[in-house]
């Protein structure tokens, strides 16, 4: 839940004309509608291209050169820093619900994101898609499917992510593993008596090998947050970053935005990894043969390039006995992934109505027998 001092407030950067409420972004357009009196404002549309910056100059230089400043409070459970409304007087966390203590906001710099996805789809959308994906639940509690009855659950996020480029120079070493088949006698019983026969067996002949393979990555994306379960935000995916429109604030009223938790070069560790296994698969193939051992894997990497983005994300953050989960939107496609609780009562009900129905069968196939 969120309290404002005053709903029709200036919000100092994108006031409506009309009545000075606050313009915020209307998702799957390229406009800022006021919610009270329903004035629109086309946002700009600027034709440039995306710009990628070099990795290695960004790392050495003053990094305030591309930085923004942005208000922002940090939850005190989960740890994630998320822009705030200098208007708010009260809110909650929007990854794990947590009340926010709105006094400790203060103002924090930041890479300034060069590029991000606007909201294509509506809360409303999102929430029924969510809905879909909660009425499929096996064994869910009761308390899930409540608490999702009302859209005031869902939050808008701008989600950081960092995406890298990078030229690959990989030297291997490993073996090539070959199958061969040979003729082996064995004995066994058959009708009582000892009979020899023959069978084929697959064997393995290794050999050494080295080589050398190259791969151009291009937009390794790697989630900049810690807010979120891992492995449900990449479930998120694909992302049409095609559809990349250059960084505009305007974009982002409305919505909260987080501020990344993984830096930079704790990020490209992160990319470094997601390559590896795609240059490990390309050694296997350049090993060739029936199986491949890989022992030592040497990758170099040139004209690393990165971006800071948004992706927008709705978040619903359910607690239930003391556990929190989240459910994610991909505000994009609808792509619903997240964690979900499971009802022990369901459970044991349905386990002891099953044992129930198993025993009411044996019973009546025993008494007409």
């Amino acid at each position: 839940m969120e309290e404002y001092d005053n709903p029709n407030a200036d919000s100092g950067t994108f006031a409506c004309v009309a009545c000075g409420a606050e313009l915020k972004f209307k998702p799957g357009t390229k406009v800022l509608k006021c919610e009270y009196c329903g004035n629109e404002n086309e946002i700009p549309q600027i034709e440039t291209e995306i710009e990628e910056l070099d990795f290695e100059s960004y790392i050495g230089r003053d990094e305030t050169s591309v930085q923004i400043s942005v208000h922002v409070v940090k939850c005190e459970s989960c740890g994630a820093s998320s822009t705030l409304d200098p208007k708010l007087k009260s809110a909650s966390c929007p990854y794990c619900a947590t009340p926010l203590i709105i006094t400790s906001a203060h103002d924090e710099f930041m890479i300034q994101p060069r590029s991000l996805l606007p909201f294509k789809i509506e809360i409303k959308e999102a929430y029924s898609e969510f809905i879909k994906w909660v009425k499929k639940l096996w064994f869910a509690p009761g308390d899930l499917k409540k608490s999702s009855l009302g859209t005031e659950m869902f939050k808008g996020i701008y989600v950081p992510y960092w995406t890298f480029d990078s030229d690959t120079s990989t030297s291997y070493t490993g073996q090539r593993g070959v199958h061969y088949y040979v003729t082996e006698t064995y004995t066994t019983t058959v009708n009582g008596k000892s009979v020899t026969k023959t069978r084929q067996v697959r064997k393995t002949r290794w050999s050494f090998t080295s080589g050398h393979v190259k791969r151009l990555f291009d937009d390794v994306l790697t989630v900049a947050s810690k807010s979120l379960p891992e492995k449900y935000i990449y479930e998120l995916e694909p992302w049409d970053l095609e559809n990349l429109v250059p960084f505009d604030e305007k974009y982002l009223s409305g919505f909260i935005t987080e501020k990344y938790q993984i830096e930079l070069k704790p990020g490209f560790e992160i990319a470094k990894g997601i390559m590896n296994g795609v240059i490990r698969q390309d050694i296997r193939k350049d090993i060739g043969g029936d199986e491949q051992r890989i022992f030592t894997v040497n990758t170099s990497h040139r004209d690393i390039t990165f971006k800071h983005i948004l992706l927008p994300v709705y978040i619903s953050a359910f607690r239930y006995k003391n556990k929190i989960y989240r459910f994610l939107v991909n505000a994009r496609t609808g792509e619903v992934q997240g964690e979900r609780p499971y009802s022990w009562i369901k459970i044991t009900f349905a386990a002891l109505s099953a044992l129930l129905v198993i025993s009411a069968f044996i019973y009546f196939t025993n008494k007409q027998g």
